[in-house]
């Protein structure tokens, strides 16, 4: 598994550059120490829908945080990309092979990404690893997802790979947001929906990231998050047809309602991929759910895995219980009752099988047999029938041969 260093590649849309970007040109906010004392980079999971200019982002985000001299380690989990106008750190591609994985699986295109991404997981303790090294010099560790979103969020791999992040370095979830797309209130409740699901499935600070602001500005997204009534105002200018709108209207009128405490609760921020506007607002988002992390997240993640080591410690000793009534012992005694056993503590140290002399006695009771045995030889054997042992048998002894 190869390691690269990232560097920015330049691409046609840096020279597009306008007043947003130099008006973002701030200092992106450092990594923070964590509670142990050491420096930690916070982590960036990017997620989004396929065409939400997550890729495109990622660059943009790469891009700034070289301006600033905080240079990001990347890491690409989209094995089907064909190209990425950056370059990552680990790239997925370098260790598994979608298209063969295809051919040799027998698979389409969404079966051959999770089963690749399913291999990688396999070798991410590694990928780990290779963090954990650099986690003293960089201040972001940003993480490009396959675009189909489904196989990162709901798979099981997915789910191994966020869950080992998070419990190694403080992780935010960037969610990428196509604003033009989502300019229709059916279409909008439908991200938000999606989001929702997302934050609760990964449990962690959330960042809903309204992207190519350049081309739709996302001042109605935050009012219709502010304000359910502009919401459903905007739902009334649609109008009615004859294909169900009116049922559609009052379960998005119902669903804005239910989502109005993960609306107060959510970080939303507008970026633009294309001009770098926005930057300065999203790492400070990112800051935000860094503290947010400190705070709530880490002591929740230190609490279920002392709960999931305490399960498996009274499972591992029920099953040993289970083992000693089998064999008829009552109870398992603590620590290990297989020994080995020092000397000392055994019982026949002391007594014998008639529980009378110790074994001190017994010592010196064979001792005198063998004496009496030296001095009473029954049976004198020939030199052919000794066993010597190294060619010699001066000072060793010689042994008759059993009959």
């Amino acid at each position: 598994m190869a390691e690269t260093t990232s560097q920015p590649i330049a691409s046609a849309t840096q020279s597009k550059a306008t007043a947003p970007e130099a008006a973002a040109t701030a200092a992106a906010p450092e990594a923070g120490p964590s509670t142990t004392g050491q420096k930690e980079p916070v982590v960036v999971l990017v997620i989004g829908m396929a065409g939400s200019g997550k890729t495109t982002l990622m660059q943009r985000l790469n891009s700034y945080l070289h301006s600033k001299d905080q240079p990001p380690y990347i890491l690409n989990l989209d094995p089907a990309v064909s190209h990425m106008p950056y370059s990552a750190n680990i790239d997925i591609r370098d260790t598994v092979d979608y298209k063969e994985v295809m051919k040799q699986y027998n698979l389409g295109p969404n079966g051959g990404i999770m089963t690749a991404l399913n291999l990688f997981t396999t070798k991410f303790d590694q990928v780990l690893g290779f963090v954990e090294k650099r986690a003293q010099s960089v201040d972001y560790v940003l993480v490009d997802t396959p675009g189909q979103i489904e196989i990162f969020t709901w798979s099981a791999s997915g789910a191994i790979i966020t869950d080992a992040i998070a419990s190694s370095l403080p992780t935010v979830v960037a969610y990428i947001v196509d604003t033009p797309r989502t300019t229709s209130p059916a279409t909008f409740m439908s991200n938000m929906l999606y989001a929702c699901s997302i934050l609760y499935k990964t449990r962690l600070p959330f960042i809903l990231v309204f992207n190519k602001i350049d081309v739709e500005p996302h001042d109605f997204a935050l009012e219709w998050m502010a304000d359910f009534e502009k919401f459903q105002e905007a739902l009334a200018e649609r109008g009615r047809d004859e294909n169900g709108e009116n049922y559609m209207n009052s379960l998005m009128n119902s669903m804005s309602l239910v989502l109005e405490e993960f609306y107060n609760d959510i970080r939303a921020v507008g970026v633009s991929a294309m001009t770098g506007q926005g930057m300065k607002e999203f790492f400070a988002a990112v800051e935000e759910g860094r503290k947010e992390y400190e705070a709530d997240y880490r002591p929740e993640l230190e609490r279920l895995k002392q709960e999931k080591d305490a399960k498996a410690e009274a499972a591992k000793q029920a099953h040993l219980e289970r083992m000693m009534k089998d064999m008829g012992v009552d109870k398992a005694p603590k620590g290990n009752p297989f020994g080995p056993h020092p000397r000392n503590e055994r019982e026949d140290r002391y007594m014998d099988d008639e529980g009378g002399d110790s074994e001190d006695e017994r010592i010196d009771r064979q001792q005198e047999a063998e004496e009496e045995a030296d001095d009473h030889p029954e049976v004198a054997p020939e030199d052919d029938d000794v066993m010597q042992y190294g060619g010699h048998d001066e000072g060793m002894g010689v042994w008759p041969r059993p009959q």
